[in-house]
């Protein structure tokens, strides 16, 4: 075994070991968190929000400090179903014991649960049921985990076909990650994406990390037929970044990447950046986004 194999199978370990001791500390510790009010969300809508919650970190910004505010956020703004990235096996532990009203789809990234990270889709378990969903990874085997073309990481594309309960209303919710690192892997991955929105015959709703900027070649792409950006559809919405880093309101750079996309038979309502943070803190790397929509409105 070279030693660049030992090394990478030592770091393996340890993130398994501050995983597991995050998952125990979030048990431990999450019921003693406070409950926040809900905000009411627009009459009749369906909220949909995207949230990049950010993996690991061995800093301030660490999950384990970070897992309340996130969740507190999520029970706020009260979506009828959202897209996660960078959830790890803590932070889906988290979820369940934080936020009961909700349950997911999903699988890892990786092979190994405690390695990979989530892009799941999370919804109202009272209001909805699963009618059908999946995951494929973006890659050239996507039926099994693997690393595409370029990429730095796996990733996946995870998708639920959504039924109201009460009013048998449908909707198809797809949610992604693409790879920070790899072009050709954020290339390739965009027709995989498109090509899985055009096998639904019902209004699809697109969230995710792209990691391509507002009106790049490939937003321009992902958005030129079947899919649209809410938040130039909506009459009530806003310009913000979406990445912030960490970094104070004046020295962000607007950096755009988290989209809410919609195809025909989704009218968006309002769009919002949820810049506010909670006690002065910044929740995550991304700010969480979300959009609320009609359903079949004009289908």
């Amino acid at each position: 075994m070279t030693t660049y194999q030992k090394l990478k199978r030592m770091l393996k370990a340890i993130t398994c070991i501050i995983t597991v001791l995050s998952m125990l500390l979030t048990h431990l510790y999450t019921a003693a968190l406070p409950e926040r009010d809900i905000y009411d969300k627009t009459e009749h809508a369906v909220r949909i929000m995207t949230f990049n919650v950010l993996s690991e970190r061995l800093n301030e910004n660490a999950m384990i400090n970070r897992r309340g505010i996130v969740t507190q956020t999520i029970a706020e703004y009260y979506p009828d179903s959202f897209g996660v990235q960078e959830a790890t096996v803590a932070w889906m532990q988290c979820f369940k014991n934080r936020l009961p009203e909700y349950d997911y789809v999903g699988r890892a990234t990786d092979l190994i649960p405690l390695l990979g990270g989530y892009s799941a889709v999370f919804y109202l378990k009272d209001k909805y049921e699963v009618v059908d969903s999946g995951t494929f990874w973006l890659s050239q085997t996507p039926d099994k985990p693997s690393k595409g073309w370029d990429a730095g990481s796996e990733r996946v594309c995870t998708w639920a076909v959504l039924k109201n309960k009460t009013t048998g209303e449908q909707y198809a919710h797809i949610n992604t990650h693409l790879d920070n690192k790899g072009a050709l892997a954020r290339q390739n991955s965009v027709p995989m994406i498109l090509a899985k929105v055009a096998e639904f015959d019902i209004p699809v709703v697109c969230t995710g990390d792209f990691n391509f900027r507002e009106n790049s070649e490939l937003y321009k792409t992902l958005t030129a037929d079947e899919l649209h950006d809410s938040k130039f559809l909506a009459p009530d919405t806003m310009s913000n970044t979406t990445y912030n880093g960490f970094n104070p309101p004046e020295s962000q750079t607007k950096i755009i990447i988290d989209f809410i996309l919609v195809t025909s038979g989704i009218t968006p309502l309002v769009y919002r950046v949820v810049t506010e943070g909670i006690d002065g803190r910044t929740v995550s790397d991304h700010y969480p986004v979300y959009a609320d929509v009609l359903i079949n409105a004009g289908a």
